[in-house]
């Protein structure tokens, strides 16, 4: 059986599901109440590729896939649009935004594409005002303030040079100590999230995904506690600072 027969049966069994006589979980849902699963998808499937895990990430995007399929049916049922709008949609979308591929335009480099792709897209979007338009507002807060870094350096807002960037951060740093002398909390989450916002600027300076070097962070730290936990030889609880010190830096060791 090729992808198109495979793909119909899916949206098939979808339909068949929200139908009268379906399931009734499946008949309850909604835009609304499917949002949670979309973003659990697609981080599920992020997981899978940071795994290189084939498997997995197959699993993964099937149900990423089912996500698609589902809201697309919801629509269908509404009279917004149907899935048949969905790829109808991306497909064109996908053809005018390479011209040179799919027309005559001729392009030198990567940078090339991607210069004609933002220019395709501004054409696209002229009901947008501001360069701030068009930022999603459920993505991680590490995303957008890059994204929203982004978009301000493509109107010319942008650091001299990396030295300039650096001594934002630090003064950034320090005017959270003040707040911090002052316990004013207000004060200190504004200021904490200066430094959060010029460290994220830091990463789009050197070509990095903040959320991406975070979440690797993440990882990283939590192997290594449980490798602390493995090793302890008394309830963590009850370790001094010392001992704490000398168990983290053996499991570093052994936990890169």
């Amino acid at each position: 059986m090729g992808y198109v027969e495979e793909l119909k049966e899916l949206v098939e069994v979808i339909a068949r599901l929200r139908a009268p006589n379906g399931c009734q979980w499946d008949r309850e849902q909604t835009h609304a109440t499917l949002r949670p699963n979309m973003l659990e998808e697609a981080y599920e499937a992020v997981d899978a590729i940071d795994d290189n895990d084939m498997t997995h990430l197959k699993e993964e995007l099937g149900d990423v896939l089912l996500q698609v399929v589902l809201h697309a049916q919801i629509a269908s049922e509404e009279g917004a649009f149907s899935i048949e709008d969905v790829a109808r949609g991306i497909k064109e979308k996908l053809i005018h935004r390479h011209p040179h591929v799919f027309g005559d335009v001729k392009v030198n480099s990567t940078k090339d594409i991607l210069d004609n792709w933002e220019k395709l897209k501004a054409e696209e979007k002229k009901h947008r005002k501001s360069a701030m338009d068009g930022i999603s507002k459920a993505q991680s807060a590490l995303m957008t303030a890059q994204k929203i870094s982004k978009k301000a350096v493509k109107k010319g807002f942008e650091w001299p040079n990396e030295d300039s960037l650096y001594d934002c951060i630090y003064s950034e740093f320090n005017e959270f100590k003040e707040a911090e002398k002052e316990q004013d909390k207000s004060h200190m989450e504004e200021e904490l999230g200066d430094i959060l916002f010029a460290t994220v600027n830091l990463a789009r300076w050197n070509k990095l995904d903040a959320e991406q070097a975070l979440l690797k962070a993440n990882k990283k730290f939590e192997k290594r506690f449980r490798k602390m936990e493995e090793l302890a030889e008394k309830p963590l609880e009850e370790y001094s600072f010392e001992e704490y010190d000398s168990l983290w830096k053996k499991a570093k060791t052994q936990v890169i």
